[in-house]
């Protein structure tokens, strides 16, 4: 049973008990392919004498190019638009997953569109995502930071940088109309707290494996591995990193995201360690 069953059945257990046979009632359009908790995509036929128990589910991956529209994210000291770079490096890492590790991967924004933080979480939940990694190339808090870091959601942040980082990329919603959002705070609550470890520790698994394949081969942040409260992290049931390439708040990292070639470069390495993660146990 996948984190999307799990919280439907348990989300109609938890209405049932509230509320009753009507509580019930409302909680159907939660169970497993409704809209709100995400398309199921069909499986794959198996081919020949192979049962439909072995035969292998189609990955997909949601990636955010952060920023877009009338929100530029970033602007580095030489001009440079943090909404380009994320969508250059989303649309090449999409690319490469398709064509190296026959993963299919879509974009919460393809152009240079505004959208707000909840609707690219509700994107990625209604296309069914087994993951979803965001993608960015900040202002740091501190000008001397610079290298490519992880982050995954948590209420109270790791520490005081991750913590400004999280209020600057929750602020992105002041440049466009803010999405519908989700008014009923009791069911919002139930739903996190239905797929919180299933959700968190593919998450963790996911940060992890991200970093320490990529610190093979780009610079990383000093310590890397982080967490905070970012609103675009929130879907409860598909596990949620935040990926910064790089601060453009930096003159050497902007100097590495403006490159066409350095893009490649990085877009090559998080489409290797994004199908890694989802190879790895944490996503069987």
């Amino acid at each position: 049973m996948d984190r999307r069953q799990l919280l439907g059945l348990g989300l109609s257990k938890l209405w049932l008990t509230a509320f009753g046979t009507a509580g019930l009632a409302l909680a159907q359009p939660l169970s497993s392919g409704s809209a709100l908790a995400g398309q199921q995509r069909p499986e794959r036929k198996p081919s020949g004498g192979t049962s439909p128990q072995t035969a292998p589910r189609s990955r997909l991956v949601m990636l955010d190019p952060g920023h877009g529209g009338a929100d530029p994210g970033a602007i580095g000291t030489r001009g440079t638009h943090e909404k380009a770079v994320t969508l250059d490096i989303a649309r090449e890492v999409a690319r490469l997953l398709a064509q190296r590790h026959g993963i299919t991967a879509k974009l919460t924004r393809r152009d240079d569109r505004f959208l707000a933080l909840d609707e690219r979480v509700a994107l990625t939940r209604k296309a069914g995502a087994d993951l979803f990694v965001s993608i960015h190339a900040d202002s740091a808090p501190n000008a001397d930071a610079r290298g490519m870091s992880a982050y995954i959601l948590s209420e109270k942040a790791s520490d005081a940088f991750a913590s400004r980082l999280a209020q600057q990329e929750n602020e992105a919603d002041r440049f466009g109309k803010r999405g519908t959002g989700n008014a009923n705070r009791i069911v919002k609550d139930i739903l996190l707290d239905l797929t919180a470890r299933h959700t968190r520790h593919a998450s963790l698994a996911a940060r992890q494996l991200l970093v320490e394949g990529a610190g093979k081969e780009l610079r990383l942040l000093d310590n890397p591995m982080r967490a905070a409260n970012f609103a675009v992290l929130k879907a409860p049931d598909v596990p949620s990193v935040l990926v910064e390439t790089g601060f453009l708040s930096n003159p050497k990292d902007e100097e590495i995201l403006r490159d066409p070639t350095a893009r490649r470069v990085v877009s090559s390495v998080l489409a290797r360690e994004i199908a890694s993660v989802l190879s790895s146990p944490a996503f069987a």
